[in-house]
C-alpha cells in the first residue's frame, strides 16, 4: 500500500469543476461564529461538488483569514452568497424549488439514517450557530429537521463535523 500522489487523484481544475453537474444541494449557515468551520464548509461542499454556499447573519464572508485557513482554496470553487438574514435566504431557496431541511435536535427531528432522498428533488440543509443552534425565526420556515443520532455525553457535535456527516450521508443517498 502507498499514498497517491496529488497528481494521481484526478482531481478536476477549477475550470472544470466549475462546468461540472453539481449535487443539488445548497449549505445555508445561520451565523456560524468561527471562520474556521466556515472553512470546512466550503471544503466539504467542494469536496461533494455542492451547488453553492449561503452565508446568513454573522457567518464570516471570504476572505476572511479563517476560511481561508481550513477552506483551502474552496471558497474560490464553491459559489456562495451572503443575505443578512437566514430568513430571506430560505425563502429565496424555497422560491426556487428546494426542500429546506434544518439540522437540529427539536421535538419532530428525523434521524438521518432514516431519511430518504425523493428522486428529482433540491435539497439545502441548514445548519445553526456553535452554541445557539438554528434561529428560532428560521424553524418554521423548515420543511423538516434531521439529526445526526449520538450516543455520548455532550449534546451536540462540532459544525464542521456535522456538516461533513450529514453531506456524506445525502450525498450517498443520492448518488449510489
Amino acid at each position: 500500500m502507498r499514498k497517491l500522489k496529488v497528481e494521481e487523484l484526478q482531481r478536476l481544475s477549477a475550470e472544470e469543476f466549475a462546468r461540472a453537474e453539481k449535487t443539488p444541494l445548497v449549505l445555508v449557515l445561520d451565523n456560524v461564529r468561527s471562520g474556521l468551520n466556515v472553512g470546512s464548509a466550503f471544503r466539504t461542499a467542494d469536496a461533494f461538488a455542492l451547488e453553492r454556499v449561503l452565508l446568513c447573519g454573522i457567518t464570516a464572508q471570504p476572505p476572511h483569514r479563517e476560511i481561508l485557513k481550513t477552506a483551502l482554496g474552496a471558497s474560490e470553487s464553491v459559489p456562495w452568497s451572503y443575505f443578512p438574514r437566514t430568513r430571506a435566504a430560505v425563502e429565496a431557496l424555497k422560491g426556487e424549488g428546494f426542500a429546506v431541511w434544518g439540522v437540529e435536535q427539536t421535538d419532530a427531528s428525523v434521524p438521518l439514517q432514516e431519511f430518504q432522498w425523493k428522486p428529482g428533488e433540491k435539497y439545502a440543509l441548514v445548519f445553526g450557530n456553535e452554541v445557539r443552534g438554528l434561529s428560532e425565526e428560521v424553524l418554521p420556515l423548515l420543511d423538516g429537521c434531521l439529526e445526526v443520532p449520538q450516543f455520548g455525553t455532550k449534546h451536540s457535535l462540532n459544525i464542521a463535523v456535522c456538516v461533513g456527516i450529514v453531506v456524506w450521508e445525502l450525498f450517498r443517498k443520492w448518488k449510489f
